[in-house]
């Protein structure tokens, strides 16, 4: 038993360290209300802007606010809770179908009115560039 243990772990531990990390690039993101958060995207010949912010924070509750595409859309996003992230499809021209590339925008924690996120990018074949564009005061 001891034996099949000692096979086993290392087996266990190693296949879920490679299935652990699928994202390509992890960013931390902090923002103060109604301050945004602008990236351009850019695959093949085409740039997008992603624009993200948050509006109120009430009942362990952020409602925020993002336009990817000529899509709009607002979401509660709550810490420690199934709906603690929001997936943000980034290429939707047909390739990779069932494997899209994205983002994964995740709620990690609000302290002195400050909300902070990861932004995960999921990006398996390497396809997207991205540019973090600065706020013009």
């Amino acid at each position: 038993m001891r034996i099949f243990l000692q096979i086993l772990l290392p087996l266990v531990l190693l296949g879920s360290a490679s299935f652990a990390n699928d994202f390509k690039e992890v960013f931390k993101i902090s923002l103060k209300k109604d301050e945004q958060k602008k990236i351009l995207v850019k695959y093949a010949d085409k740039e997008k802007l992603f624009v993200f912010r948050w509006t109120l924070y009430v009942n362990d509750g952020l409602v925020t606010l993002y336009s990817y595409d000529k899509f709009v859309a607002q979401n509660m996003l709550y810490l420690n809770h199934k709906n603690q992230s929001l997936r943000i499809k980034l290429r939707d021209d047909g390739q990779n179908y069932y494997n899209p590339p994205y983002f994964l925008l995740k709620f990690k924690a609000f302290e002195n009115n400050e909300a902070k996120f990861e932004l995960y990018l999921y990006d398996p074949q390497m396809q997207i560039a991205l540019k973090f564009l600065k706020n013009k005061n």
